[in-house]
């Protein structure tokens, strides 16, 4: 049994270096089709993707302008990823509904999720949400999570729970994040209270590997220190190291790839504005451009979903006439 000990340690050593190597592989990427899928309100932006009973369903904010008090949450489905039609739209008297993102929970129904900024004046600028449906077609009423004036972001399941991680919103306050989990995606509890307190950190993307490590992309925006950030913590996700990628980004999304790798659909800001597929070595802390989708202007919020052997990536963009439309994107990769 002692001559057992080293020699398990051993293999673990060389399967752990092993993975590592795997996960730094560059990725190869190729741009097999995009196709416009919905430009009908004057503002189309913030998209979120799934599959769900043999469906697709897209989610994104509609609206007069980038910020409104309009802003609502629509909702399309499509069987083929070609023909898209609307299926729901989830409208407030009372606030700018934004940022949709939706998921499926391990009870079978999807969640929608969303941040409502209320209009003024009111103690409270946001307040973000959840919606519950059976079909894609029939909502529940809007649950309350989190807490007033933190605005959830890339709600991501694992092993039961939903974790999310929040951001403080409103003038001449104080700027943190808060981690967040739910067993319902109703009832929330806090995790870590103010998990970062420098700067202005907001929008995250959360990935759980099969060993339980959490990995999270963070966007921040603090002026002369506006670079992203990778998060990686281990269960009970309390305790977190962060790297700095050294490159400014938005509208995270992370994603990890069967074989290990990962890959962040992101906004990039240099030479211009635009949406592409990096790679994340989450090793050494960096990010690499790889495949710039047809963009520019205001644009970026994907959420990328692998299907029969390819990338499917929705997202949003303005470089089509200077119209925020909403796009869906196939990509293969090896």
């Amino acid at each position: 049994m002692k001559k057992a000990a080293p020699l398990m340690a051993a293999l673990m050593l060389i399967l752990n270096s092993s993975m590592l190597l795997e996960a730094a592989k560059p990725v190869k990427l190729k741009l097999e089709s995009v196709q416009k899928i919905w430009d009908q309100d004057p503002h189309n932006a913030f998209t979120g993707l799934t599959r769900f009973k043999d469906q697709w369903f897209c989610v994104f904010r509609t609206g007069k302008a980038h910020v409104s008090p309009d802003g609502a949450l629509q909702v399309l489905s499509s069987k083929d990823g070609k023909t898209w039609k609307p299926v729901a739209r989830i409208t407030s008297d009372t606030a700018d509904l934004r940022d949709a993102k939706i998921a499926v929970t391990p009870q079978g129904q999807l969640m929608l999720s969303g941040a409502a900024a209320l209009h003024q004046p009111n103690p409270v600028t946001h307040q973000s949400m959840t919606w519950f449906s059976d079909d894609g077609t029939h909502w529940s009423k809007g649950h309350k999570i989190g807490d007033p004036n933190m605005w959830l972001w890339g709600m991501k399941w694992n092993d039961g729970n939903v974790y999310s991680i929040g951001y403080r919103t409103g003038r001449n306050v104080p700027k943190f994040t808060r981690l967040y989990k739910s067993s319902d995606g109703k009832q929330y509890e806090t995790v870590v209270d103010k998990l970062i307190v420098k700067g202005y950190v907001n929008e995250s993307s959360l990935v759980f590997t099969k060993d339980k490590t959490c990995y999270c992309l963070q966007r921040r925006d603090t002026t002369g220190d506006n670079t992203g950030l990778l998060g990686i913590s281990k269960p009970p996700y309390t305790d977190w190291q962060w790297k700095d990628l050294g490159v400014r980004i938005g509208g995270p999304e992370l994603f990890q790839l069967p074989d290990g790798r990962f890959l962040a659909t992101v906004r990039l800001y240099s030479p211009k504005q635009h949406t592409s597929i990096c790679q994340i070595d989450i090793d050494k802390g960096t990010l690499t451009e790889l495949l710039e989708l047809p963009s520019g202007g205001d644009t970026s919020y994907a959420n990328m979903v692998l299907h029969d052997g390819l990338l499917n990536v929705s997202y949003y963009s303005s470089h089509e006439n200077k119209k925020t439309s909403i796009y869906f994107a196939k990509v293969s990769y090896k």
